[in-house]
């Protein structure tokens, strides 16, 4: 086995599996009424029935190498992709959530989406621009994209809150890794975690009280796969930080959001060791 894709319960403190292949497989995102995760392996998108049924590949037109930077809009109607197809560099697209042509959001490569907003109207990306990674929004529309950070550091991974009120997202400014937040006008900016991990891709809980997100030892550089790392949870000021468990994983593990839509569960993958 490679990969295996998991469930853990935040209120029972359980997890189970729930599919294993010897695929690699990425990044699960809940379905809105709970039936399906959304996966990434091999350059597309596969939904895994949580009833036991086959896993299904999406059709996603002229867009086969999507990396792990997907996901499902509030109302379930379409899905998100970061895809490299059309011009050589990850590029944001929107289609039907039963499949179909990809339409075009960013015009700026590259972008890697993270977020969706609670009301549908926007996203929040990564954008790389002059050698800058910052986050960024944009209309579901396209258009301008907004710039929220502008260079302190390396800037990535944002998602919004379930209020809509707040962009986490992780940040090298002060050094380390760490976990900051932004209102999505642009204002407010604080540093949520400080402590001594490489903290990445924090995602609010649909009930607005816990931030779950990825940690790696301080020696780490970027988000690999295949280490020793643990999925933390917090709450949304920060506070009671505290590790739900470790695991062999890391890039892949929860790069995008994750939480169940109750709030009482969240996906992960864990990865096995490649064999020689």
């Amino acid at each position: 086995m490679r990969s295996s894709v998991e469930i853990y319960n935040v209120r029972t403190g359980r997890a189970r599996e729930v599919w294993q292949t010897d695929k690699l497989v990425e990044a699960p995102n809940f379905s809105p009424d709970g039936s399906y995760l959304l996966l990434n392996g091999d350059g597309l998108l596969w939904r895994l029935p949580l009833d036991g049924g086959e896993v299904v590949k999406v059709d996603t037109g002229f867009a086969v190498n999507c990396n792990n930077d997907h996901g499902i809009s509030p109302d379930g109607t379409e899905i998100v992709i970061s895809d490299k197809t059309e011009f050589g560099k990850s590029t944001i697209y929107i289609l039907p959530i039963e499949g179909g042509k990809p339409r075009l959001v960013t015009e700026n490569q590259p972008s890697y989406w993270h977020g969706w907003s609670p009301d549908g109207r926007q996203l929040a990306y990564c954008g790389i621009r002059d050698d800058l990674f910052d986050i960024y929004t944009i209309s579901v529309d396209g258009g301008a994209e907004t710039r929220l950070t502008h260079g302190e550091g390396r800037n990535d991974g944002p998602d919004y809150s379930a209020d809509g009120q707040w962009i986490y997202f992780n940040s090298s400014r002060t050094g380390l890794m760490q976990i900051w937040r932004i209102h999505p006008d642009g204002s407010g900016l604080e540093q949520v975690t400080s402590d001594n991990q490489g903290n990445w891709f924090a995602h609010p809980s649909p009930s607005n009280d816990k931030v779950l997100l990825l940690s790696y030892d301080p020696s780490v550089f970027d988000h690999p796969r295949d280490l020793d790392v643990r999925l933390r949870l917090m709450d949304m000021d920060g506070g009671n930080l505290k590790t739900l468990f470790e695991l062999f994983g890391g890039q892949g593990t929860i790069n995008v959001p994750c939480w169940s839509p109750d709030g009482d569960e969240f996906a992960y993958v864990r990865y096995f060791p490649v064999r020689s």
